[in-house]
């Protein structure tokens, strides 16, 4: 089964919302656009720029990597640097490696929550 290309902001959509526990939330206004677990930030969209960006959540060593591995990855706009990326959507990253930044994301998350606070369902 081939995978849907997640650089398309319904599929980006699609995939934020599979995973366990996700929600999205307009908490800064209709231009941007948040998906959390259970109450905790892991994405972000702004859609009011011209190019589809998100920015991700990451691990501090990762996100220098990542910013020197790709010029579409950059210091989170608007968010804590150290902390988050903002990867800007342009094709330039390969598909897999823009959902594991994503899974990576969510998954730092999750692991800052109290045990058994996640609900139920599948990732």
């Amino acid at each position: 089964m081939m995978k849907r290309n997640i650089m398309e902001f319904e599929s980006l959509r699609e995939y934020l919302l599979n995973k366990r526990g996700a929600c999205e939330d307009f908490p800064f206004g209709p231009t941007v656009i948040v998906f959390k677990v259970m109450e905790k930030m892991f994405a972000l969209i702004p859609l009011d720029k011209k190019s589809l960006r998100i920015n991700l959540k990451c691990d501090p060593e990762l996100a220098l990597h990542l910013r020197a591995k790709y010029n579409a990855v950059q210091p989170g706009y608007h968010m804590n640097k150290k902390h988050w990326n903002t990867i800007i959507l342009d094709g330039s990253i390969p598909n897999d490696e823009l959902s594991t930044m994503i899974d990576n994301s969510y998954n730092l998350v999750i692991k800052g929550l109290k045990k058994g606070a996640l609900p139920h369902g599948s990732i």
